[in-house]
């Protein structure tokens, strides 16, 4: 447990220090993009906060294989988790960073996306079997080209259903915490019953990204004083996919023992700790297709809009997702621990799709409300707005109240130019 708690400290240490270095470059080097008509916030704000990212992403990788349990695991691990990240990761910030910096063709970042999850395959780090009950039939282990192609579509599925969910300031990095911890609270759960070393590779991952979401989140929480980027959104995207890969254990028997429910977890937890974002994802597809658009065109109908269209705030639309997020994930994880019928999920769902709406409600929303008064039509009131004014010195009022430059009068123009002079009356004093 300490071993996770440091190289998670480490993560959030290195990635806080570097992003105000990331901040100066991006600024030099133009990385900061005039606002857009979608766009949430008002100011011009640099990105690539995802470099930021990917060093305390790195630094705590290597920190990990150091240590003397976990490192003992990665180093014993098939996939070579520690190299694969690693590399991986290089490639998808490599493309975000384009892509941020000079615009890149989505088909061509789609193509980015399918040659990094190529190298966690390449590097063993793939979805070995689909775990299923005995009653389904038993899990079904997979050969290495239907493993292949559904680990790549695994990982890209993820990468811009993180992407997706990026419109809010701190919204993406706190909601892949949230799921990183799920995921890291259900790998220590099966750690506890068997001993299997992909279960403790996969807490490590996650350990380090709850770190590099941590140390992110100060600069990134509104008001934002930089992005995360397309560069920040896909590495974690990246790194949230390849620690549900590796979280089902090796061997199917070992979670059929435990009770009912934790056989199909593999497959849920997946699903519930990235119902936010595959939902914003999937309904945005359907909604730009309808009307004829590319499904990567971008547009502003995301779940986050609309919490802002209906009157909240920026911070409490954050924050509503946030809690939706985190009651979703932990209850599929927390059910885990005793055998429960499978209608008991279908339970939480509903539950949890009655808390939001409930805090999405008008009604909930205080004095942003529709029935606040005018003070609430105003900007965000926990953020800037447009930026300030410059301010007016002395020199400013000297120059609106000089005379006009010396030059020929209306009327001497007029006479010069054979046209009928009109007399200008004398003005009062």
């Amino acid at each position: 447990m300490r071993e996770y708690l440091f190289m998670a400290l480490i993560s959030a240490a290195v990635t806080y220090l570097l992003v105000p270095l990331v901040r100066r470059f991006a600024i030099r080097i133009g990385a900061m993009p005039e606002v857009r008509a979608r766009d949430v916030h008002t100011t011009p704000t640099p990105r690539l906060g995802g470099l930021a990212m990917y060093g305390g992403l790195v630094v705590g990788l290597l920190v990990a294989s150091q240590l003397k349990h976990t490192g003992a695991a990665l180093s014993e691990s098939e996939g070579k988790a520690v190299t694969a990240l690693i590399v991986a990761g290089g490639l998808i910030t490599l493309t975000g960073f384009l892509d941020d910096w000079w615009g890149m063709d989505a088909f061509i970042k789609l193509g980015g996306q399918i040659a990094a999850a190529g190298v966690l395959v390449y590097f063993d780090l793939r979805l070995l079997y689909i775990p299923l009950p005995k009653d389904w039939g038993g899990s079904t282990s997979l050969d290495y080209t239907l493993s292949t192609i559904i680990t790549i579509l695994i990982v890209v599925v993820t990468i811009n259903a993180v992407n997706f969910v990026d419109g809010l300031d701190g919204l993406a990095a706190g909601i892949v915490c949230i799921a990183a911890m799920a995921t890291w609270a259900y790998s220590i759960l099966l750690a506890q019953s068997m001993s299997v070393g992909n279960i403790t590779t996969t807490a490590a991952i996650a350990a380090v990204l709850i770190g590099t979401c941590l140390g992110f989140l100060p600069h990134n929480f509104h008001p934002a004083k930089i992005f995360m980027g397309d560069t920040g959104a896909m590495l974690i995207g990246l790194v949230l996919a390849s620690s549900i890969v590796t979280v089902t254990p090796l061997d199917p028997a070992a979670i059929e023992d435990m009770n009912k429910v934790p056989v199909l977890l593999p497959l849920m937890l997946p699903a519930a700790v990235l119902v936010l974002p595959l939902i914003d994802l999937i309904t945005a597809v359907v909604r730009r297709t309808s009307h004829g658009m590319s499904p990567f065109a971008p547009d502003r109908g995301h779940l986050h809009h609309r919490l802002l269209d209906i009157g909240h705030s920026h911070r409490r639309s954050v924050l509503i997702m946030y809690a939706w997020a985190f009651l979703f994930a932990f209850g599929m994880v927390a059910m885990s621990r005793e055998g429960v019928p499978v209608l008991l999920f279908v339970v939480v769902i509903v539950l949890a799709l009655a808390v939001l709406v409930l805090m999405a409600a008008p009604r909930w929303r205080g004095r942003g409300g529709a029935h606040s008064s005018p003070r609430s039509k105003q900007p965000d009131d926990d953020g800037p707005p447009t930026g300030p004014m410059p301010p007016i010195t002395p020199e400013t009022e000297v120059r609106r109240r000089m005379p006009p430059q010396e030059g020929p009068s209306s009327q001497e123009r007029a006479s010069a130019e054979g046209k009928p002079v009109i007399p200008a009356f004398p003005s009062r004093p």
